[in-house]
């Protein structure tokens, strides 16, 4: 039968003691009175079921299991002190928590980041992503997300004003051609993302295709995928001019024709209205919205 993992001031007792092999000193350290130290270390040898300590007339020593016991709960406080500094010390309070939209910190963010750290080196930042947020993280400061710009109690800085651009590789796979007009789509597989309203239906509607068919589709849930399967040569995406302006600007993707559709969606930086702001909020905010402001 397995044994209940004893008290952590237990185990913190028998810790300081061991290290002292003396009562007083590790009451010192700890902070507490010696007879708690003692009862501690008593109800920790009581649970184990084995002396950790032998008594003598001018202090302490420790038995076997007391010898074997120590460097497993030493270097298990030592981790916990470590973790909980790195999680919640004093200079992790002053992280501004950012959930971002995963496309768009790949593509947009990430490439202007060391910008934003060369001018705000003071200012710490913790980073998650999701594909589509349906709702607020109550954890984040702020978010970055798709949509219109509407969200209940919350306050939006649009950053995107995209077109929506059909690229693909400089090269082709399968010994298919690169598209030179809108109808030779008709001969390719186009890649579709999930879950944006602005898709390719809305594309060849206002580009003035309908009725065009392709020859097969793929479905991926993230515009990250689709794009990578587009730079291999894999198919036709539909891509945000914010996002893959740079890849285009490499040469890893290529935009055939020139037929860009305005989008009604955009990405937004997202915070709730009339709550507690963190300090560094605002600094984040007037730097992504510059930045933003550039690249329109």
């Amino acid at each position: 039968m397995k044994k209940k993992l004893p008290p952590l001031n237990w185990l913190r007792s028998f810790e300081a003691t061991a290290r002292h092999l003396n009562i007083t000193q590790a009451a010192t350290e700890l902070n507490q009175t010696q007879a708690a130290i003692s009862q501690q270390i008593k109800g920790l040898e009581s649970q184990l079921g084995t002396p950790l300590f032998n008594r003598l007339p001018r202090g302490l020593s420790m038995t076997e299991a007391g010898k074997a016991y120590l460097p497993v709960v030493h270097e298990c406080i030592r981790r916990l002190r470590t973790a909980t500094d790195e999680i919640f010390g004093q200079d992790k309070t002053r992280l501004l928590t950012i959930r971002s939209n995963l496309v768009f910190f790949t593509f947009w963010l990430a490439p202007r980041f060391a910008r934003f750290r060369e001018r705000y080196p003071e200012v710490g930042l913790c980073f998650s992503s999701h594909i589509w947020a349906d709702n607020f993280n109550r954890e984040s400061d702020m978010e970055i997300c798709y949509g219109q710009g509407a969200w209940p109690g919350m306050e939006a800085d649009r950053l995107t004003w995209d077109e929506l651009i059909p690229v693909c590789s400089p090269a082709m796979s399968n010994g298919l051609k690169v598209p030179r007009t809108p109808q030779d789509l008709a001969e390719h597989t186009v890649l579709h993302v999930i879950g944006y309203e602005d898709g390719w239906g809305h594309w060849l509607d206002q580009a003035g295709y309908p009725n065009l068919r392709f020859k097969s589709q793929l479905q991926f849930d993230t515009l990250i995928t689709a794009l990578q399967v587009a730079h291999y040569g894999d198919g036709i995406a539909l891509g945000r001019s914010s996002l893959v302006s740079e890849m285009i600007s490499k040469g890893e993707l290529i935009a055939p024709f020139d037929l860009g559709v305005k989008t009604s969606e955009a990405f937004y930086l997202v915070r709730p209205a009339n709550q507690y702001i963190h300090p560094y909020a605002e600094i984040f905010r007037d730097w992504i919205v510059e930045e933003a402001t550039k690249g329109n």
